[in-house]
């Protein structure tokens, strides 16, 4: 998951969020997306509001990939959030979600966007890869977690 973790800094893990809906949950993650990449946070949420409204962007499993494509974004922009008490989304297997990767895409990012989405599906299928970022005590240990395990 090397496209993946480079997203990632300290700045862009969060392992203590909290939210008690979904629609709560995309604010707080427009809110604090916007200040990474430097939009405004009302199109951000939008767009993945827009994105869930086609089907819910939960994959089972305790997990969550969020995702929109957004005018005005230059590059991609990732954000991972690991919530202190699990919330229903809607996943295929009705678990609720408490491990979530926010996805932004620039509006044009059609390859990229799907390339990214499928290595995230691919790397949250694993039992172990899940169980790690479920254990990891801070940022620098998950951005390691998404590292290793591309290799």
């Amino acid at each position: 998951m090397n496209a993946i973790s480079r997203l990632l800094t300290p700045d862009t893990v969060l392992l203590t969020a909290q939210a008690a809906t979904k629609e709560v949950l995309f604010q707080v993650a427009a809110d604090a997306l916007s200040a990474h990449v430097g939009i405004n946070s009302t199109p951000i949420r939008e767009a993945l509001l827009m994105r869930e409204q086609l089907g819910s962007t939960g994959l089972g499993q305790g997990v969550g990939i969020p995702h929109g494509r957004l005018k005005g974004l230059k590059q991609v922009a990732g954000m991972f959030f690991r919530l202190s008490k699990p919330i229903p989304f809607d996943a295929p297997d009705n678990r609720p979600v408490d491990l979530i990767f926010f996805l932004l895409v620039p509006e044009q990012s059609t390859e990229e966007h799907l390339q990214l989405l499928s290595e995230l599906a691919q790397g949250f299928s694993e039992p172990d890869f899940r169980e790690s970022l479920r254990k990891a005590t801070n940022a620098d240990e998950v951005i390691q977690i998404f590292t290793s395990n591309s290799q």
